[in-house]
């Protein structure tokens, strides 16, 4: 079989899903940490914020990562090309958590900003760590599996 060279759709799809997990997961306890801070814990923000985050990043993050793969001709596969992607992703995704929990909570204020900028650390970490883990995993594996079940 001839070495892979493009990542495709169903892998971003995939790698777009596996990220949502882990970040929706991440949001929920950083919003119902920062709430809870400030004195109006609430769990069903945190979950309404949460929810709201993975059906909408989930289409940024593929456009995103589409974008990315155009640009390097490939996927990032360098420290420093992994880094930039996660810069530009938190960028993105920091602004849209902002929105969205400002929206939720209905008001544009510090908790939202918080919210906002505690994300910015925890997933900053926490994208770098999963795209790296997603190179370990070789082009073809994905698309060759789905072949195999059908």
């Amino acid at each position: 079989m001839a070495k892979l060279k493009k990542s495709s759709h169903i892998r971003s799809v995939l790698k777009g899903i596996s990220w949502r997990i882990i970040a929706t997961l991440d949001t929920v306890l950083v919003v119902l940490f920062i709430t809870c801070l400030t004195g109006g814990c609430s769990l069903e923000n945190a979950i309404k914020i949460g929810a709201s985050e993975f059906l909408i990043k989930l289409f940024i993050y593929y456009l995103h990562e589409r974008l990315w793969l155009q640009i390097l001709g490939g996927r990032a596969v360098s420290n420093k090309q992994i880094l930039y992607k996660t810069i530009s992703w938190r960028v993105i995704a920091t602004t849209t958590t902002f929105i969205i929990s400002g929206v939720i909570l209905e008001a544009f204020d510090e908790i939202a900003l918080y919210i906002a900028l505690t994300e910015l650390f925890t997933k900053f970490v926490l994208y770098y760590l999963h795209e790296k883990l997603w190179l370990k995993l070789p082009l073809g594996r994905i698309r060759n599996f789905i072949k195999k079940m059908l």
